[in-house]
């Protein structure tokens, strides 16, 4: 009778429910999924993807274009193996760029303002005629040998002395390649910009006679001009910038 007391008491035991032990887990509750924010991550994954591809392929659209070598002076014609070279730029339609497979054209235009050396060619540089700076006038010098430094090119600042006699009057001319003594006079134009030299030539033989054009400031004109139209002028290089 004991025993079977024994046994009763103990089914009843393991027949009541069992209850956690101290420091056991409970079971945590599902995690809420955001779908939506899930969306937005994968595209704006797309998008810097999208974007990087778009910069690597722009940056590979490249085109041939024309670069200055050498400055190139107000009126002066740019020209393959002298003043330009070919170079390779990105392409952007907002820059006009003068593609290198169109400096034959461009040989025949005429700078508006002096390029300087090391730019990109852009079509607004360069027209049909030459453009004068504001406040400029150009005037022609017809000058013998003698009146001038032997090495004159275009791009040169000078200074336009009157002469008398055969000798300029002006300050400064000795060491020039002028001819004559130096006197005390003032210059006529004392920083002028030279645009164009060109030589004179009888038949085959040169007769060291040169044509050159200067931008002067336009209230030094009258004076230079007048010197100008008896070849009383000599020029001499200075240092400086006359634009």
């Amino acid at each position: 009778m004991k025993i079977q007391e024994r046994m009763g008491a103990g089914s009843n035991r393991s027949a009541a429910p069992a209850q956690p032990t101290v420091g056991e887990r409970l079971p945590a509750p599902p995690r809420e999924r955001k779908p939506a924010l899930a969306a937005l991550a994968v595209l704006l994954i797309l998008l810097g993807a999208l974007g990087a591809t778009v910069l690597v392929l722009r940056a590979g659209d490249r085109i041939e274009v024309v670069k200055v070598t050498k400055e190139i002076p107000a009126g002066e014609s740019p020209a393959e193996g002298k003043n330009i070279q070919p170079m390779m730029v990105a392409e952007d339609s907002s820059i006009h760029y003068v593609k290198w497979e169109q400096r034959e054209a461009l040989s025949r235009l005429k700078a508006k303002s002096t390029v300087p050396a090391g730019a990109v060619a852009v079509g607004e540089m360069f027209g049909a005629k030459e453009s004068l700076p504001a406040g400029k006038a150009s005037v022609g010098l017809s000058l013998k040998e003698g009146q001038y430094p032997a090495d004159l090119k275009p791009g040169d600042t000078v200074a336009a002395y009157p002469v008398v006699s055969g000798t300029a009057t002006g300050k400064g001319s000795s060491g020039s390649g002028s001819s004559g003594s130096s006197g005390s006079g003032s210059p006529l134009v004392a920083a002028a910009k030279v645009s164009t030299v060109t030589t004179k030539s009888d038949a085959t033989v040169s007769t060291g006679n040169q044509t050159v054009t200067l931008l002067v400031p336009q209230d030094e004109v009258a004076a230079l001009a007048s010197a100008a139209s008896e070849s009383k002028v000599v020029v001499v290089r200075v240092t400086g910038d006359s634009n």
